[in-house]
């Protein structure tokens, strides 16, 4: 067996406002698995590091990656517990290429197009102007949750958005969902989480920076606003240490991001770990482009959710690749006439 990567960059249709900076553009990584015997017929899946909060964002991941290129021509396993994004890449190849090399990662309804998946309508940091603009857009497209990320604008013009939605829909016609990204301090985290649920907010995502887990979890314990943690995932690569973070902190909600945290398998983890709790959980896409994405949805899929997630949809970007996935309303759909476009793929630069 032989192992292909090849580097690539997003390019995105305009800047795009988030807790890590501004960004016009993102890396990723993608790769092919394929037998030696038929180099045509290939398993394919991205890694889509995140510079800044994958754990693996500098120089160690091209000696990773260059060690699991080895590795698999010389048929031995690669531990890749601290790589989440190669490890997610990675198990995408390897489904794509027992499946038959189709694009197929799960077999579900969903790709039948049979099935859809509720997605929630983000809206990206940016002006007060820029943010309402991209809110009434997403809330006429028919989305009936909304989340905003918040901490990057002065706080009143934050709350007027929301108090915006509010004076139109109640919360039982548009959920929404805020994400400060750390934004919140210990000295106004209260009476901020307080006014968010005064105004009917489902949940916050990490309202203070990670890595303060008794803080973390004081606020989870006395905020009128359920809380969920995101960045407090990330770096967690044993069972024994992501328990522990469950059980140290007990928030009301996990948001799980598979390139941040071990590939489908790691993830899988984390939603086992949160049931044990009785802590609810969805999942959250991390800029990847569409070939990530289609592998992202069609494993959400096969969970049953019953929650709105947080996939994204490949819009974002001015050279992303073809996929099967669309969005209809509210609604990730797979259009089971099409697949990957193979042509595009093999087009990349791959390297060995």
């Amino acid at each position: 067996m032989r192992l292909q990567f090849a580097p690539y960059i997003l390019k995105f249709k305009e800047p795009a406002g988030t807790s890590r900076g501004v960004l016009t553009e993102k890396p990723t990584c993608y790769m092919r698995l394929f037998d030696e015997s038929d180099p045509a017929r290939y398993g394919v899946g991205e890694a889509a590091i995140f510079p800044g909060l994958s754990p693996e964002a500098d120089e160690r991941f091209f000696y990773k990656l260059m060690e699991l290129q080895v590795n698999v021509r010389l048929g031995v396993s690669t531990d890749l517990s601290q790589f989440p994004s190669l490890q997610s890449g990675f198990e995408q190849c390897l489904r794509d290429f027992t499946g038959g090399c189709r694009g197929i990662y799960y077999d579900t309804p969903f790709i039948k197009g049979n099935d859809s998946i509720e997605i929630n309508g983000l809206v990206w940091m940016g002006s007060h102007e820029e943010m309402m603009e991209r809110l009434e857009k997403k809330l006429a497209e028919g989305f009936r949750c909304i989340k905003l990320k918040i901490g990057a604008i002065d706080w009143k013009n934050e709350v007027d958005m929301i108090e915006a939605i509010r004076s139109r829909y109640d919360s039982s016609q548009v959920e929404i969902r805020v994400d400060a990204n750390g934004a919140f301090t210990m000295d106004n985290a209260l009476p901020r989480l307080k006014r968010l649920a005064d105004l009917q907010v489902h949940s916050i995502e990490q309202p203070i920076k990670a890595g303060q887990p008794a803080l973390m979890q004081f606020l989870c314990q006395v905020s009128p606003l359920p809380i969920a943690l995101d960045e407090e995932l990330i770096g967690k690569f044993t069972v024994e240490e992501k328990a522990a973070t469950l059980d140290a902190i007990h928030p009301q909600y996990i948001v799980i991001k598979p390139t941040l945290t071990g590939g489908f398998s790691g993830a899988q983890e984390w939603i086992d770990l949160a049931r044990e709790r009785n802590i609810g959980w969805w999942i959250t896409s991390s800029l990847e482009s569409n070939i990530g994405l289609n592998a992202l949805a069609q494993w959400v899929a096969s969970l049953n959710t019953t929650m709105p997630q947080g996939l994204g949809t490949g819009a974002l970007f001015t050279n992303n690749l073809d996929a099967p996935i669309y969005l209809d309303g509210d609604r990730l759909k797979y259009n089971p006439g099409l697949t990957l476009n193979r042509e595009q793929i093999d087009a990349l630069d791959w390297r060995e």
